[in-house]
């Protein structure tokens, strides 16, 4: 038995077309209701945070599964992560999908189907503590606001929980894609005081590498199901592996540098915005500067003829300050971008290695 703590978490909103740069993950107002787990007599929110996430086989073939049936192109699936806390280690045991509707489905009450799903894996005994959050990304986008929003929402009712991120794209060509991500603790104090312009995040030392931190992932199956993989693995045919090591690679490296492209472009305008908010404060700077200046010396005048000086103005309606812009959402650019440039290194990495092995075999062969 494991002690809970029930919390009420904001839930990502569900979307009829929920794309990667349209806020795939908005908050919604809407919430239910959630608990992490605490193994071994531990409790409460102020214990120490995940260090590990233990995911059993069935839930990441579960994931898959959700993306394969109703994931599309750019769409993104999203899902709840249900499991428990043991000391630092987060065991997630299962997951359910959040369904496909349209806007014009009136009558259908997230909150309500979440609940429902809860209570009925509570009466057949499997865990339904809510630990997290899942959702897919395209060519590894998925440094959005809503993303951060909606982690933050979770993770502030919540404390251990964690977003796992899926991308089908490259586990297609071979290698399981999936990262478990939460909010490092510098950014949950910023979001907490909803307070993004430039001398709060230079005050908090928030760069887009202390943005996100990623934490282990450790896929774990059962004994039962390790031998049964190992029949299973016996009886099937040998499966065609040669795609595996297809040398082609312009499309996935062109797709990806042309996202990144775009978000370089987005940051290059944003540059834009900084500079001129910066060369409008500077200018007010001046012309306030100025204005005292004449102040005075019309106050040392009237002094000199014996009247009585100008009264005080309050310069703060006269100078009105311009309205810094917020840089969060440049930070998010960055660390996109920065995303972007990991998977790239990945990808050419793998690609290099390929075309040295297909050199040596061509030499060897002639």
């Amino acid at each position: 038995t494991h002690n809970a703590h029930v919390q009420t978490i904001p839930l990502p909103k569900k979307m009829a077309s929920r794309k990667e740069g349209t806020g795939s993950a908005a908050t919604s107002s809407s919430s239910t209701t959630g608990a992490a787990g605490k193994g071994k007599g531990k409790g409460g929110s102020g214990d120490s945070a995940v260090k590990q996430v233990q995911i059993d086989g069935l839930v990441v073939l579960k994931i898959i599964k959700h993306y394969q049936e109703e994931g599309q192109g750019t769409e993104v699936v999203q899902g709840v992560l249900l499991g428990l806390v043991v000391e630092d280690r987060l065991e997630i045991t299962n997951c359910f999908p959040f369904p496909q509707h349209t806007e014009d489905d009136a009558d259908f009450d997230e909150v309500q189907y979440q609940m429902e799903m809860m209570r009925s894996l509570r009466h057949v005994n499997i865990d339904h503590l809510h630990v997290g959050w899942y959702q897919s990304t395209y060519y590894g986008s998925f440094v959005t606001r809503a993303l951060l929003d909606s982690q933050f929402s979770y993770q502030h009712a919540i404390e251990e929980s964690v977003v796992l991120i899926y991308d089908p794209i490259k586990t297609a060509q071979g290698s399981l894609s999936l990262k478990a991500y939460r909010l490092t603790p510098k950014l949950m104090e910023v979001c907490k005081e909803k307070d993004f312009s430039p001398e709060a995040l230079k005050k908090g030392n928030i760069t887009f590498e202390h943005m996100f931190e990623e934490v282990p992932i450790v896929i774990k199956n059962s004994h039962l199901i390790n031998v049964l993989m190992w029949e299973l693995e016996k009886k099937a045919a040998v499966a065609d592996k040669h795609e595996l090591l297809s040398l082609a690679s312009s499309s996935h490296l062109g797709k990806t540098l042309q996202l990144l492209m775009d978000r370089v472009d987005e940051m290059s305008q944003d540059i834009v915005k900084y500079n001129t908010y910066m060369r409008n404060t500077s200018k007010q700077q001046q012309q306030k500067h100025q204005y005292q200046q004449r102040r005075q010396q019309e106050n040392m005048q009237r002094q000199s003829r014996g009247e009585p000086p100008l009264p005080e103005e309050d310069l703060s309606k006269l100078f009105k300050p311009h309205q810094p812009p917020a840089r969060m959402d440049s930070l998010l650019i960055a660390g996109q971008i920065n995303t972007y440039c990991q998977n790239i290194k990945e990808f050419t990495a793998q690609n290099l290695g390929k075309l040295f092995m297909a050199q040596a075999l061509q030499e060897y062969n002639s």
